[in-house]
């Protein structure tokens, strides 16, 4: 059976050192995309150079985090390296839980998982990455954004990688940098709330725990090796949410499902 790809946005929280090559030299899953990661770097370390407030502002932290930020950046082309699943720490990351999975799970996870981000466009799970700042939504300068700069290479790249089914897991900014008419089916999920509001139910998207809600079907989805959203029927996600066939919705390509919990 074909291998669906599931796409997940990187984490904000990164761990920090490493004892792996430089990226440079390191073996990497889309080695076609090192050209372009050259470029993202140089433009990165330049736009190190900018007064602090700008940096701040591309960033997208405080003055002293920029600060911090700034020097990482500026060493990112020789900095030690770890496995992309162990450099990314934020909730999603958290609930999936990597090193508690099975052996096996772990393999489907390094095999299906593509991760796309702004310095580097797409990485697996296994794959050397030294620590980093930039946002997929950020203003290189000379550059531009990194989503509208990645996006015909990560199409293609996404295409050679797909087998026809992708898990589309990403938010706005990320899922623009690549085109979704290259996967035979992209499946997203929302999570939604079952709440009264002025005295009657209704459903409202869960936005600020999104993230820890994806960690456990990202691991639901490698599990049962799903393809297709009917393999949701019987998913016990640990926060109470279930799949509710009627509320999906398809179009062209693309089909949108719903976990629902009743609050």
């Amino acid at each position: 059976m074909p291998t669906p790809l599931i796409l997940l946005p990187p984490s904000e929280g990164k761990a920090d050192g490493g004892d792996g090559p430089c990226w440079a030299v390191a073996d990497q899953s889309f080695p076609d995309l090192a050209e372009q990661r050259r470029v993202v770097v140089r433009a990165l370390v330049e736009a190190m150079g900018a007064p602090s407030e700008d940096r701040s502002k591309l960033l997208g932290v405080g003055m002293a985090k920029a600060e911090e930020a700034t020097a990482t950046n500026l060493v990112v082309d020789s900095a030690p390296t770890l496995p992309a699943i162990q450099r990314y720490t934020g909730v999603l990351y958290d609930a999936l839980d990597y090193p508690s999975l099975p052996a096996s799970v772990r393999r489907g996870v390094d095999r299906q998982v593509v991760i796309l981000s702004g310095l580097w466009g797409a990485v697996r799970p296994t794959d050397p990455i030294p620590d980093y700042k930039l946002k997929m939504g950020a203003a290189l300068p000379g550059l531009g954004r990194p989503a509208r700069f990645w996006k015909p290479a990560l199409t293609v790249a996404l295409a050679e990688a797909s087998s026809g089914t992708v898990w589309d897991l990403l938010p706005n900014e990320h899922a623009a940098a690549w085109d979704p008419a290259i996967a035979g089916r992209r499946i997203r999920v929302r999570f939604l709330d079952d709440v009264v509001k002025n005295g009657e139910r209704t459903l409202v998207t869960v936005s600020h725990w999104n993230k820890l809600l994806k960690g456990a079907l990202v691991r639901h989805v490698v599990e049962h090796g799903l393809d297709d959203p009917e393999g949701l029927v019987g998913f016990d996600h640990p926060e109470g949410y279930a799949y509710d066939p009627s509320l999906t919705r398809i179009d062209g390509s693309t089909t949108d499902v719903a976990l629902v919990t009743r609050r």
